[in-house]
């Protein structure tokens, strides 16, 4: 189920970056920006790599837009390293399997709860969005949006219920064209779900969180999905 595109392009780590904080939250170090008063929160669910430059700089763009933001850390500090020969993917995977991610994840929302967010939304890149779409199927958020899923079968969207964006790459072979059609028509067998399915073209998989931020044509393709998944969740996250 793993290939190569998941560790396509690896970022320079930095657990110092962003203009929010890192804080703890159920248990799991956790990367804030927004005002904590706001009643709508987003989950970001992040690829193999976690605390990454880009993915934070996300998270502060989209706080700005109103929402209190939240990046944990699913990992525990070890995120994937292609560097480490001895520990390739398909072990580091068996450490780090999308189904703790969720089962973390149960709490977190808890405690958002708790804080007096009424609205939760979650976003997942590549390994994160398989968590987004088992919270989807047991409808413990109100709205997902999937970038570059890895691990996820059309046998997920077929569980999912509530409002749902994928937005995929041409060029993946982990979700690859043809399957992100096959998605799309499932959901648009339920009138009642509201759904988008999306494929960027000439982008590859990790285009929206792994890109070359001195090559214009990456920035702007990461910067469109940025954008519409904002406006997936002004119009469906209230």
């Amino acid at each position: 189920m793993s290939g190569p595109e998941c560790c396509s392009n690896p970022p320079t780590l930095n657990p110092t970056g962003g203009a929010g904080h890192v804080d703890n939250l159920a248990g799991l170090r956790t990367y804030f920006n927004g005002s904590p008063n706001s009643n709508r929160a987003l989950l970001l669910v992040s690829d193999i790599y976690v605390f990454v430059c880009l993915l934070r700089k996300l998270a502060d763009k989209v706080a700005a837009a109103g929402y209190y933001v939240v990046v944990p850390d699913f990992f525990h500090g070890d995120p994937y390293n292609p560097d480490n020969s001895a520990r390739p993917l398909p072990v580091w995977l068996k450490d780090h399997g999308a189904d703790k991610g969720f089962e973390a994840s149960k709490p977190l929302i808890e405690a958002l709860k708790a804080k007096g967010v009424s609205a939760i939304g979650a976003v997942g890149f590549c390994w994160g969005a398989k968590v987004v779409v088992e919270l989807a199927k047991n409808r413990l958020i109100q709205g997902a949006v999937l970038l570059h899923p890895s691990f996820v079968t059309l046998d997920d969207i077929k569980g999912v219920d509530i409002p749902i964006a994928v937005l995929g790459a041409e060029i993946d072979k982990m979700s690859p064209p043809e399957l992100l059609k096959q998605f799309e028509e499932v959901l648009a067998s339920k009138p009642g779900v509201a759904s988008y399915v999306k494929v960027f073209p000439k982008v590859s998989h990790g285009w929206s969180v792994r890109y070359n931020t001195e090559d214009a044509v990456a920035v702007k393709a990461a910067e469109e999905a940025h954008q519409d998944l904002l406006v997936w969740f002004d119009k469906h996250l209230k």
